[in-house]
């Protein structure tokens, strides 16, 4: 499980940076790409505190998504 999220926390990082360097549509491509794996891990996720986990990297996308597109996320978008 560990390896998941490093990779997770490396994609993150990466989006964090991108968004430093004010490079937007870069930062919003990864961020979709990264949301997209989120989905995937969720519906296989077999352990609550993997799920924890993973809805708390799906809060801080949320976040970057606002940060990035300047705009909040319309209920039950993300």
């Amino acid at each position: 499980m560990n390896s998941k999220f490093e990779t997770l926390k490396a994609s993150v990082q990466e989006i964090i940076d991108l968004i430093a360097a004010k490079n937007d549509r870069e930062a919003n491509n990864k961020l979709l790409e990264v949301s997209e794996t989120l989905d995937e891990m969720i519906d296989f996720a077999e352990e609550d505190e993997e799920v924890r986990e993973i809805t708390r990297y799906q809060v801080l996308l949320n976040q970057l998504h606002v940060k990035i597109n300047g705009e909040e996320p319309v209920d039950g978008e993300s």
